[in-house]
C-alpha cells in the first residue's frame, strides 16, 4: 500500500463512463480515475472492501485459473491510501485498471449477473433487500438484469445514459430491445426501431462478444474455486469505430467482487445459470440479424449474396 501525494490529487478525476454504483458527484463518495488508466474505488465498509481486496489478492496468485480466463478480470494494482471524493479524510482504494479508458466513445452495459444476489454470510436484512430487489427486477426470472446503460449515438444526439430508476423497471421485453439497441446504428435518444446492423460484428464472430461469453460459460462450468455473488459483467465497445468500418473488438470484463465466496468444490450454478440465460438473449439477436440481412438481400431489385457475417455483397 502506498500514499499518494499532494500533487497526485490534482491529477484525478470523476470517471466519465461510469453507469452504475455510487457516484462521486455532489460531495458523495465514489471512485476516481486518472489519466495513465487507472481506477481507484474506495473500499466499501463492513468488511466489503477488505474483502474485494483480498479476492484480489488471491486470484492473481491463483495457478487454478486458467491464463485466457484471467483477460476478463480487471487488472488490480493494489491498494492506496488517497483523499475521498467526498472530502472525509484519507481512505484507502482498490487500484484497478480502469477498462474504459482505452475506448473514445464507447458504449457500455453492466450486466449482473445470477437469479439471487445476496451472499450466504449475509444478514437477514441485506437477503432480505436483495429478494426485494431481485424480485422487483429481471433478477429473478431471467437470472441477470441490466444494472446500468451507456449507448453512444453519435456527435449530434452524445449518450443515451437512462437513469437508475429507469433502469431498475426494465422487463424482459425491455432487455430484449436493450441488447438490439445496444448494437444499432440507429440508437439515438427517442429511436426505438433498432436496426442491429452491428450485431454481426459486435456480438458474432471469432472474437465477438458472443464467443467471449461462451468462454468463460465454458470455465464456469468446471470451476469450483469462488462463486460470484452480485458480480457483474460490463460489455463494451467503440460504436464510432465499428461505424467507420475500423476494427474494434468489443470487451467483457467481470467486475464487484465484494460478496466473492469460497467454491469449495460446488460449481457457481447462480452464476452460471445467468450467464447461459445472458448468452441465449445474446444469440437470438444476433440470430435475428442475420436473418433479416438474408432477407434484405432477397428482396432487393438486384439480389446479392449474404456472406457468414451479415452482410451483402
Amino acid at each position: 500500500m502506498s500514499i499518494a501525494h499532494s500533487s497526485f490529487y490534482n491529477m484525478l478525476k470523476v470517471p466519465e463512463h461510469q453507469v452504475a454504483g455510487h457516484l462521486a458527484i455532489d460531495g458523495k463518495l465514489g471512485p476516481l480515475v486518472d489519466d495513465s488508466g487507472r481506477f481507484y474505488k474506495p473500499l466499501q465498509g463492513d468488511g466489503r472492501g477488505n474483502k474485494e481486496l483480498a479476492f484480489y489478492e488471491s486470484f492473481s496468485s491463483d495457478t487454478r485459473v486458467p491464463d485466457h480466463i484471467r483477460k476478463y478480470f480487471p487488472v488490480c494494482y493494489g491498494s492506496q491510501l488517497l483523499e475521498a471524493s467526498n472530502g472525509s479524510g484519507l481512505l484507502h482504494h482498490l487500484v484497478l485498471q480502469d477498462i474504459v479508458s482505452s475506448h473514445r466513445n464507447p458504449s457500455i452495459m453492466d450486466v449482473k449477473i445470477g437469479s439471487r444476489t445476496w451472499y450466504p454470510e449475509a444478514s437477514d436484512n441485506y437477503i432480505q433487500k436483495c429478494l426485494e430487489k431481485d424480485r422487483r427486477t429481471t433478477t429473478v426470472s431471467l437470472g441477470f438484469r441490466i444494472a446500468g446503460l451507456q449507448l453512444y449515438g453519435g456527435k449530434e444526439s452524445g449518450y443515451w445514459r437512462p437513469g437508475r430508476k429507469e433502469v431498475q423497471s426494465f422487463t424482459v421485453y425491455n432487455v430484449r430491445s436493450i441488447l438490439r439497441r445496444f448494437v444499432s446504428s440507429n440508437s439515438s435518444i427517442g429511436n426505438e426501431n433498432s436496426d442491429c446492423s452491428f450485431a454481426p460484428s459486435i456480438y458474432g464472430g471469432s472474437a465477438g462478444i458472443l464467443e467471449q461469453l461462451l468462454e468463460l460459460k465454458a470455465w464456469f462450468e468446471d470451476q469450483t474455486i469462488y462463486h460470484f455473488h452480485s458480480c457483474s459483467l460490463l460489455i463494451l465497445f467503440d460504436k464510432e469505430s465499428v461505424s467507420k468500418g475500423s476494427a474494434s473488438v468489443p470487451e467483457i470484463k467481470l467486475i464487484d467482487f465484494a460478496h466473492v465466496v469460497e467454491g469449495k468444490g460446488v460449481i457457481d450454478h447462480n452464476f452460471l445459470g445467468g450467464l447461459c440465460s445472458l448468452i441465449k438473449f445474446v444469440s437470438d439477436v444476433l440470430s435475428d440479424s442475420k436473418e433479416s440481412s438474408i432477407k434484405d438481400c432477397v428482396e432487393s431489385e438486384k439480389p446479392g449474396i449474404c456472406t457468414d457475417n451479415g452482410n451483402c455483397q
